[in-house]
């Protein structure tokens, strides 16, 4: 039988959370592998198991729970870095351990959102009039109000996590905008504001080639889909989408599009806003929530499948197993 390692953890905001992901995949995963939770962290890296951890070494990618064991497969599976910005992915590469996520250079580039909206802009999708920063004081709140008007959003560029993010209405709320932006972040993006409506698209492919899910439409009670409307109820996630199918066509086209563009592989997800018919990407996620009250396992109910059947059928089609 075949040890998988899930990834989990992190070094962002989200460690929570990537550890209930990694328990939902792990509670459906199929029967036929062993699965094992690899919890990150930036000093330790351990095996958990039940309620015991035995010290994971990355140079042999093995523990010892009274056996030494190696694993056969990872799944990545942390929101931020080391995991969704292809850190790992290269690490088992080099370690030649096959794994179910994006590559290194597309898990990177999707990472970061200003680099990957303007490759997607390069390529004719529709995208926020947006401004990056390396430094707070590179460009003045009031020069950045000039350029892209009020309000606008402004969050950390090369952070997978929903922290950090602020939606900025006036010019006296812009300084400590990026002030917490960049708490998170090396480098900010700064957008202007799209209203519209929010809707969210799965993403991965099957056998008989790369497969959207059903649309579902996001109605935060905040201010936007921030931490609190993802994790802590703070939003309405309606599944199947409430817009017409001619709008609903075309989102899924532009995701597979988007997922065949970046050589996505296994779930993606990727979040666009309507604005007047027309679609505006937000964001792609490669490692995008999958704790019980996550998106992804909503579309997959929705679209009249269950979890370990999910898993079961990217196994077969990203490693012919």
């Amino acid at each position: 039988m075949k040890t998988v390692g899930i990834f989990c953890g992190g070094f962002s905001s989200e460690w929570e959370i990537s550890l209930k992901s990694a328990q939902t995949i792990q509670d459906n995963f199929p029967k036929n592998f062993s699965t094992v939770k690899i919890v990150v962290e930036k000093d330790n890296w351990f095996a958990l198991i039940g309620e015991d951890s035995f010290p994971f070494d990355l140079n042999t990618m093995t523990f010892n729970d009274g056996k030494l064991m190696k694993i056969d497969l990872g799944i990545v599976y942390i929101h931020g870095d080391p995991g969704e910005n292809g850190k790992i992915q290269a690490l088992l590469e080099m370690k030649n351990i096959p794994y179910l996520n994006s590559g290194p250079l597309a898990s990177a580039l999707s990472f970061d959102k200003w680099y990957c909206n303007q490759f997607l802009k390069g390529f004719g999708i529709k995208v926020a009039k947006s401004l990056f920063l390396m430094q707070i004081n590179q460009v003045s709140p009031e020069k950045i109000i000039e350029e892209l008007g009020l309000p606008v959003f402004v969050k950390p560029s090369d952070s997978g996590s929903s922290y950090g993010i602020s939606k900025v209405k006036a010019l006296t709320e812009m300084l400590p905008a990026l002030e917490k932006a960049f708490k998170e972040g090396r480098t900010v993006v700064v957008e202007s504001f799209l209203d519209g409506t929010e809707v969210t698209c799965g993403v991965y492919r099957r056998k008989n080639g790369v497969y959207a899910l059903p649309l579902t439409e996001i109605a935060s009670e905040n201010e936007y889909f921030d931490y609190e409307a993802k994790y802590l109820g703070k939003s309405q996630e309606i599944t199947p989408a409430r817009v017409d199918d001619e709008i609903r066509a075309e989102v899924q086209k532009q995701a597979k599009f988007i997922y065949e563009l970046l050589q996505l592989k296994s779930i993606a997800r990727i979040d666009f806003m309507i604005v007047d018919d027309v679609p505006n990407v937000i964001e792609v996620n490669t490692t995008p929530g999958f704790s019980s009250a996550s998106i992804v396992p909503q579309m997959i109910k929705c679209d009249g499948g269950n979890i370990h059947d999910f898993w079961q059928e990217i196994i077969e089609v990203e490693l012919n197993l």
